[in-house]
C-alpha cells in the first residue's frame, strides 16, 4: 500500500500515467541540459582551442574541440541529416516518455533527453549556423575521444535503459509473469 502512495507500484489498472513519472523525466532531462550547456559555455569561454587543460594529471583534460559529427566525429560531413536525426530522437523519446508509468525508465529517458536536447541546442544556435552547428566537446578521459556532459547523459541513460531492460523491469510498470497462469 505505501508504495502505491508513494507512485512506486504503477500496476495495471492504475489510469494515466502519474504526473510524477513526467516530471522526474522532464526533472532528469532539464539537469542535464541545464549542466550541459553551463559547462560547455564555461568551457568556450575559458578554454582555448585544442590546448588541453589537465583537471586529474594526464588522466583526465579538458580540450576545447568542435564536433560536426557524430560521436566519435563520424558522419562529420553529414552535420543536417545528424541533426535531423537526433531531433526525431529526442522527439521520440519525449513522445514515450509521455507514456512511461516505471519512475527508474522516466529516469533513463529522461537523461537521454536532455542529452539529445543539449547538442541539439549546438546544432541549431552555434556557428556554422541553424542544423549545421558544431557541437562543444571539452572533456577526455585517457585515450578516449573528446565528449560533453550531454554524451554522458545520453551514454548514461542508455546503459540504464540496458540495465533495466536485462534486469525485468517493465517500462510500464506492470511486473512479467514466468507463465501464461503466473500468479492465478
Amino acid at each position: 500500500m505505501t508504495a502505491d502512495i508513494a507512485g512506486f507500484s504503477g500496476g495495471k489498472g492504475t489510469g494515466p500515467v502519474l504526473p510524477t513519472r513526467r516530471r522526474l523525466l522532464s526533472m532528469a532531462a532539464g539537469v542535464v541540459l541545464l549542466v550541459d550547456v553551463g559547462t560547455k559555455t564555461l568551457a568556450v569561454g575559458l578554454l582555448a582551442p585544442d590546448r588541453a587543460f589537465p583537471l586529474l594529471g594526464d588522466s583526465v583534460v579538458c580540450v576545447l574541440t568542435r564536433n560536426s559529427g557524430a560521436a566519435l566525429s563520424m558522419a562529420a560531413n553529414r552535420t543536417v541529416v545528424l541533426t535531423g536525426v537526433v531531433l526525431f530522437v529526442a522527439i521520440t523519446v519525449a513522445w514515450i516518455g509521455a507514456y512511461v508509468r516505471s519512475p527508474w525508465w522516466a529516469l533513463g529517458l529522461g537523461m537521454v533527453l536532455g542529452g539529445a536536447t543539449g547538442n541539439l541546442v549546438d546544432r541549431f544556435f552555434r556557428a556554422p549556423g541553424p542544423l549545421r552547428g558544431h557541437v562543444i566537446d571539452f572533456l577526455a578521459i585517457g585515450p578516449t575521444p573528446v565528449f560533453n556532459v550531454a554524451d554522458l547523459g545520453v551514454l548514461a541513460g542508455v546503459a540504464l535503459l540496458i540495465t533495466l531492460s536485462l534486469l525485468g523491469f517493465p517500462f510500464n510498470g506492470v511486473a512479467r509473469t514466468s507463465g501464461p497462469h503466473a500468479g492465478s
